[in-house]
């Protein structure tokens, strides 16, 4: 299809090229008279377009390419019946992926192995915008942008519950061999001390009253998961029949038990041993622990 140049000023070109199949487009990027890359749209008639690039290296740090590419999508919005546009860029090629961003494409999340040519696989971010998204520039589009690439940290809510002898409530779990505080991932919108009263009754089907924040700990990385901060959460003392009166998760929660230090330094993750011997001398404020230990 016969394609007028598109610009958004005078130093910076699209120029369309012939190509075979109706369904795609192609335009070379002219930077100051100099073409410096290419940009690709293919178009299957699904409603899908996917969008390919590449430009010349001592160029791809400079902002060219992210205007060229929001001049290629608005031209596939005005001209295609498109739904959707979307980009697929190796994670390793920040570059690229900035650009994208840039250009009003939301990050979706990494495609492990993904083909990237004969015989080459590599984790692949997906990028993709929608013809209904917010403009890039205005204020919901920047925040849409900003929070599809932010990093997330996992965050964990767990809590502390006592016996009358100050034994620590622990949960023998059927996925590690290590007994853990009750609690649990904090989902999406929901706070740290929903999540752990929500846990407590999913999985031991009790009700727990949240007294106090003792501690945020950060976790590194440990034995396969990422890092992650927990918040650990006072949950008093109960009375001595508690666990008579649980029903567990038996898909997670082995058994429950009371332990004193003896024997949850025997029975808990390092960081966890660490965590109560803390928490065990500490009678002051909120404290903020790194790997169980203080950091401040």
């Amino acid at each position: 299809m016969p394609i007028a140049e598109l610009t958004d000023g005078d130093d910076l070109v699209l120029r369309g090229l012939p190509v075979e199949d109706d369904g795609s487009a192609a335009f070379e990027v002219v930077w100051e008279g100099e073409q410096v890359g290419r940009v690709e749209v293919i178009e299957d008639g699904s409603g899908d377009a996917d969008l390919i690039w590449a430009v010349v290296a001592e160029y791809r740090e400079v902002g060219i390419i992210e205007r060229a590419l929001r001049l290629a999508i608005a031209w596939t919005f005005d001209t295609l019946e498109v739904h959707r546009v979307e980009a697929r860029v190796p994670v390793v090629d920040r570059p690229g992926v900035r650009a994208a961003v840039r250009a009003g494409l939301r990050k979706e999340g990494v495609a492990r192995g993904a083909l990237a040519g004969p015989g080459r696989r590599v984790d692949t971010m997906v990028l993709a915008r929608l013809r209904d998204d917010a403009e890039p520039d205005s204020r919901e589009g920047f925040i849409a942008l900003l929070n599809s690439s932010l990093p997330t940290k996992r965050a964990i809510a767990q809590g502390v519950l006592r016996d009358p002898d100050g034994r620590v409530l622990l949960c023998e779990l059927t996925y590690k061999a290590e007994w853990d505080l009750p609690g649990g991932v904090v989902d999406p919108s929901e706070s740290p001390a929903e999540c752990v009263v929500r846990e407590v009754r999913e999985e031991l089907a009790i009700d727990v009253e949240v007294r106090a924040l003792l501690a945020v700990n950060w976790l590194p990385p440990w034995r396969g998961w990422n890092d992650a901060t927990v918040f650990v959460f006072d949950l008093g003392v109960a009375d001595t029949g508690l666990i008579a009166r649980t029903t567990l998760e038996r898909r997670e929660i082995r058994a429950l038990h009371f332990a004193d230090e003896e024997e949850w330094e025997q029975r808990v993750a390092p960081y966890n041993q660490r965590l109560l011997a803390f928490l065990a001398a500490h009678g002051g404020p909120t404290a903020y622990l790194e790997d169980g230990l203080p950091a401040l």
